[in-house]
């Protein structure tokens, strides 16, 4: 793909989704429509620009921070810092960086700054969320300022996705820990942990005209139902994670707007350096002691479905049928599969999840309760978001439930989840020695050919059948709900859901 093509692409994308800026249009800052009031599900545990920790940490570095790249409404990737990209028969990515492009201190965005971000995510003390990848970097170019090229060890065909992840943005050289300056449209103005965060609207942000909104306040209600309380009173404008009890009554509410859509999933994970979870046996009979229909319907209200397989849905190409219901619900099997790994009484563990999110309780609920039938005695520890990040993330659990989306839209979205070289992870299995994974993982990521992807990530799923590193559970809806006076935002679709938080430049309040 050469950068020509690349630009011409993304100039079609961007006409076609109205957001190529005009020259001469007016800066419209004085049009600003207020300060919108957003519901986050929780206070973010972190704001650590290149770290993982979680959703609402997600949406809030969406409104402050911007990547090389990133998603219009429809989905298709677009430029961001970089205003044309592409990559050239030896493998070499260049990125041209906008010339409007400025941090919120006023300092212009350069190469260097681009070039600084990546080599502090790839160094050996990073606790970035991508730093296995950004490790495959072995020379960074800069032929001006405005000019980034990135030579990787081996063939990187997900460069794209990686730099437009929203745990990838581009920091100003020399920033601290946490980055809270960027080149987004919304800049911090103040934070009271644990309650509120407040933003205002960048005087810089490259985009003309944007953003529409003079700022946001976006306030922590991590009880769920105070959430859509809050919604409903009008205390807010807009709320994620819409709990799945409350949809029916919010899509009928003629003063509310429900925006859903498919594509996370809920799935459990295991810490091999517990026993029995290093045994493979025990794994695969979790996988098929637990009934996918009952936790869509506890936990979700019926808004999903099961997933028995890795979660790559059936509408992509990278679907293998014959895998479908690989872990599909057989208690009988489950029970001989525990016999055959020594446990035929079952044993004792801890299930790790959290009371902050209803379908999180709900989802580890019904996992105890099925797995009590094949003899395995399940206690919950249900601690805050934050504490089971924290312990996740430290490797202090027996199992746990999880729920994300994957990464993007293609196979190697889901890699960061099933990888199990990569450092530990609360959104991942812990000390599980699988080195096939990894192994076809890689080899996907360096194979441009899209039948010859297909053939590799066939293999991979085969090999992730048997091995477990992770158990898929179920697919859920996903839904942000806002008032009529709330226009412009959007649920992006499938695995990109959370990063809906683009859209927040585009918002406005009638």
């Amino acid at each position: 793909m050469s950068l020509a093509l690349t630009r011409r692409r993304f100039m079609a994308t961007a006409a076609a989704a109205g957001t190529i800026p005009f020259i001469g249009a007016p800066t419209a800052r004085a049009q600003a429509t207020g300060i919108l009031t957003f519901g986050l599900s929780s206070y973010p545990p972190s704001f650590a620009a290149l770290q993982s920790t979680g959703t609402a940490a997600g949406t809030v570095k969406l409104m402050i921070h911007r990547g090389l790249l990133g998603y219009d409404k429809a989905g298709q990737l677009r430029g961001e810092l970089a205003e044309e990209w592409g990559v050239d028969d030896a493998g070499v990515w260049t990125f041209k960086l906008r010339d409007n492009a400025v941090w919120h201190d006023g300092r212009p965005v350069t190469a260097a700054d681009i070039k600084w971000t990546i080599e502090s995510g790839a160094a050996p003390d990073s606790a970035a969320a991508y730093k296995t990848p950004l490790q495959l970097i072995e020379k960074i170019e800069m032929p001006d300022d405005k000019t980034v090229k990135l030579t990787f060890s081996e063939p990187f065909a997900t460069a794209e996705t990686l730099f437009a992840h929203y745990n990838m943005p581009m920091l100003p050289e020399g920033s601290d820990d946490e980055g809270l300056v960027g080149a987004g449209p919304f800049k911090l103005a103040d934070r009271e942990r644990g309650v509120s965060i407040d933003l205002v609207a960048s005087e810089n942000y490259y985009r003309p005209g944007l953003p529409r909104l003079a700022g946001i306040k976006a306030v922590a209600y991590a009880d769920e139902n105070l959430r859509v309380a809050a919604l409903e009173a009008g205390d807010v404008d807009l709320i994620e994670y819409v709990p799945w009890p409350a949809m029916g009554a919010i899509d009928d509410n003629p003063s509310l707007t429900l925006d859903v859509v498919e594509g996370p999933f809920m799935y459990l994970t295991f810490n091999g350096s517990r026993k029995p979870f290093d045994n493979k046996l025990v794994r695969q009979a979790i996988a098929h002691a637990i009934k996918r229909e009952d936790v869509v319907d506890a936990a979700f209200f019926g808004r999903g479905a099961g997933l028995a397989h890795l979660p790559i849905s059936d509408a992509s190409p990278f679907y293998n049928p014959q895998y479908a219901d690989a872990w599909a619900y057989d208690p009988e099997k489950a029970k001989a599969l525990l016999a055959e790994a020594g446990h035929p009484d079952g044993f004792d563990c801890t299930l790790l999840s959290t009371a902050q999110y209803g379908m999180h309780t709900s989802t580890a609920e019904i996992a105890q309760a099925y797995l009590s039938m094949i003899g395995i005695n399940v206690t919950l520890d249900l601690p805050d978001w934050a504490t089971r990040v924290q312990k996740g993330n430290a490797g202090d659990f027996d199992f746990a439930v999880m729920g994300t989306s994957a990464d993007s839209n293609d196979p190697d979205g889901i890699a960061r989840l099933i990888d199990t070289s990569l450092p530990t992870s609360f959104v991942r299995s812990a000390n599980l020695d699988l080195p096939d994974i990894p192994k076809l993982l890689a080899e996907g990521r360096a194979t441009f050919d899209s039948e010859a992807r297909k053939e590799v990530y066939e293999k991979l799923e085969g090999i992730a059948m048997d091995e477990v590193p992770l158990v898929g559970l179920c697919w859920r809806a996903q839904g942000y709900a806002f008032h009529d006076g709330v226009s412009g935002f959007k649920n992006l679709p499938g695995q990109l859901t959370f990063y809906s938080g683009l859209t927040l430049e585009e918002t406005a309040l009638s």
